[in-house]
């Protein structure tokens, strides 16, 4: 355990050294397409392709594949269920996940980032009585983004957006912000308030779902996460607390 450890501290020294570029960090060479849960303003570049994993509690595990398909347009799909990980039958989710998101407006000095998008993709396990997420998919959205110069960098978003699991809920719509802190060249803490307010009484108490997260830079394109995930303790079906989980991501070219 103690060779593990010591490993993990030398690969950390050795990317801060050479400011491995992924999505955190003030050396950052990739915009993030989200926080933790919400959607933000990012877009991967013409050609780039982005796969990531979601290891989430009770053993979900959630893929996603995404291409810059045009400038400022991406395009992507993504699959899991949950149980996956452990002993038992496998709950794979009904339907895989699609993503599509085009910048309107590129940030400038006085303006954020505007991108309108539409994500499938919720979190957690799959109800089939609701036709729904645990944590519901974003549906149709529109992000903002703002980067200011602080120790590093400060990013703040916001999100607006439109859940088609309405089935539960005359009220499909909620809005969430959120900040990236850059903690060095590649390092950066994220953060997310999600009001939840197409939420129900049976899944969410009212408190919305406050989420955070660490992101690390290891290397060029490889981006490793964790994530304490909602920290309110708002979703009444757990009882444990905030849920811990993990993501990792890889960026590269396509060509």
């Amino acid at each position: 355990m103690k060779r593990i450890y010591t490993s993990i501290f030398l690969l950390f020294l050795f990317s801060s050294t050479v400011f491995a570029q992924g999505t955190a960090g003030s050396s950052a060479k990739y915009e993030y397409r989200r926080l933790v849960d919400l959607p933000t303003a990012g877009v991967l570049e013409k050609g780039i392709s982005a796969f990531s994993i979601d290891v989430l509690p009770f053993g979900t595990v959630i893929t996603s594949l995404e291409v810059g398909v045009f400038t400022n347009f991406s395009f992507g799909i993504s699959y899991g269920g949950s149980n996956i990980i452990g002993s038992g039958a496998v709950s794979w989710y009904k339907l895989p996940g699609v993503n599509a998101r085009l910048r309107l407006f590129d940030e400038t000095e006085t303006m954020p980032a505007i991108v309108i998008g539409f994500d499938s993709q919720g979190k957690g396990e799959y109800f089939d009585d609701l036709k729904r997420y645990q944590i519901k998919s974003p549906g149709f959205f529109a992000a903002g983004a703002k980067n200011f110069e602080f120790l590093g960098y400060l990013s703040l978003h916001a999100v607006i957006n439109y859940s088609l699991e309405a089935l539960d809920e005359e009220r499909g719509f909620t809005i969430g912000f959120g900040f990236e802190k850059t903690l060095g060249k590649t390092i950066s803490l994220i953060a997310e308030y999600n009001l939840a307010l197409n939420d129900v009484e049976n899944i969410g108490s009212g408190k919305g779902y406050l989420n955070a997260g660490l992101r690390w830079s290891v290397s060029s394109g490889f981006t490793l996460g964790v994530d304490l995930r909602d920290i309110l303790s708002n979703n009444v079906l757990t009882t444990a607390g905030a849920d811990r989980a993990i993501f990792v991501e890889y960026i590269t070219p396509l060509f």
